[in-house]
């Protein structure tokens, strides 16, 4: 008798062999990114114009709002991943649907900046809930994939491609909807995210811990801030952390190189619109090729390539914008970035499976986004300063993509050295 397969309850007796755990299915779980970035995208980019337009607040009291939201979302992460451990993403995915509901009726009934700010503070709680439970799916989901799948881009590669599918319908959806009032946006998605938590309580598994279980690992399974107990994961982390700061300019810097260069709010949404079309487009065709390339030179690539956009943009600020070009750093510095980000974000997103070794991963992705929370935070403070020399071609301008291309190019490099043990053990 197999003791991996049975146990022996009293002589004679043997116990059935506990039921594997229900598979999460990848299609409903891609669906769920599409549909929470529609819902999502429908609301929070024009929450800035409503308070502008119909309550005549301050650019300081919208900034405080749009702030809270993130902070709120990226620094409850670990939170809710941890919480998505303990008690199974099915819980916690629907638990932050009804969450983000409560926010968008907050919101919807706002009238003040108190309302105003206690909604956008509700409704990054609800994200961080989701989306670290949702990725612990997703990381399920991979690691139960057939052996002949492999070779092919992983599971979190096509759930970049369909969340960018989300934040290009979102936005058209919303701007629709707005000519009927924000209020109506705010309600139906509200109705999007009710009918989301129905078809999580009703498809997804009621597995409380998902990941492989290697042995002797079930005593540890309780301890859901493992994660912070690992040091190289931490340093990971943090230096993977500095991706998201670099990905967070195409919205805080971008605008200030537009200006720059003499180009008005349209050409911004068309700079968006070329993200993701290129996004779509190349995701998984750069996925395959980062599978057979390797996990950290696909890391070093990464943040590499949005190191040269960076640095490119530097060059170009300090001269004025050349006739019919003025686009030209807009477009040289969004194809860095989101080059950059296919070729790292999949890649580190599967390797936190690796860090988990058998541990619910919840936390450990709710840790990486905290992180990536944290950078920005800290990242945005320290180069408004240096923005504010940018407006006008000069040496000075060059200054703050100069600092940030610093930071992606020493994470490129130190992060091949803390990749988890096993690919350690490679590089060695």
């Amino acid at each position: 008798m197999n003791p991996a397969k049975s146990t022996t309850d009293s002589p004679g007796t043997t116990a059935p062999a506990p039921a594997a755990p229900a598979r999460p299915n990848p299609r409903l779980l891609l669906s769920s990114q599409l549909i929470f970035n529609i819902g999502f995208y429908s609301v929070v980019p024009f929450i800035a114009i409503t308070m502008s337009n119909d309550f005549a607040m301050s650019a300081v009291a919208i900034g405080v709002v749009l702030g809270a939201r993130t902070f709120a979302q990226q620094g409850m992460f670990l939170a809710g991943g941890a919480i998505a451990d303990r008690w199974g993403a099915r819980y916690t995915m629907v638990t932050g649907c009804l969450v983000r509901v409560t926010g968008y009726l907050l919101l919807a009934a706002a009238d003040n900046f108190a309302l105003f700010l206690a909604g956008a503070i509700v409704t990054g709680i609800g994200g961080a809930l989701f989306s670290p439970a949702l990725e612990s799916l997703v990381a399920a989901a991979e690691e139960r994939r057939e052996p002949t799948a492999k070779h092919r881009p992983t599971l979190f590669a096509s759930l970049v491609i369909v969340g960018e599918f989300g934040a290009v319908v979102g936005p058209l959806l919303g701007s629709l909807l707005l000519g009927f009032g924000f209020e109506v946006s705010l309600y139906v998605a509200s109705a999007i995210f009710t009918t989301m938590a129905f078809i999580f309580w009703r498809f997804l598994p009621r597995d409380r811990v998902h990941g492989r279980r290697a042995p002797g690992m079930e005593a540890q399974n309780h301890q859901l801030l493992a994660c912070l107990r690992d040091k190289r994961f931490v340093a990971f982390a943090c230096f993977f952390s500095v991706s998201l700061l670099a990905h967070n300019q195409l919205y805080f810097g971008l605008p200030v190189e537009l200006r720059r260069s003499g180009l008005d709010a349209g050409a911004l949404g068309s700079i968006f619109a070329y993200a993701s079309i290129l996004t779509v487009s190349l995701q998984w065709p750069i996925a395959k090729l980062m599978r057979r390339f390797g996990e950290r030179n696909a890391l070093t690539l990464g943040l590499g390539l949005k190191a040269a956009g960076f640095v490119s943009v530097a060059v170009l600020a300090a001269q004025p914008p050349a006739a019919a070009l003025e686009a030209l750093p807009a477009v040289v510095l969004v194809t860095g970035l989101c080059l950059g980000n296919m070729c790292a974000t999949p890649t580190a997103m599967r390797l936190v499976m690796d860090f988990a070794d058998g541990r619910p991963t919840g936390a450990y992705y709710g840790l990486l986004a905290s992180c990536g929370g944290a950078m920005v935070l800290v990242g945005n403070t320290a180069m408004g300063p240096l923005y504010q020399l940018a407006e006008q071609p000069s040496t000075a301008a060059s200054s703050p993509w100069l600092f940030t291309a610093v930071l992606a190019l020493v994470s490129a490099v130190a992060i091949r050295r803390f990749l988890p043990n096993r690919h350690a053990q490679d590089l060695a």
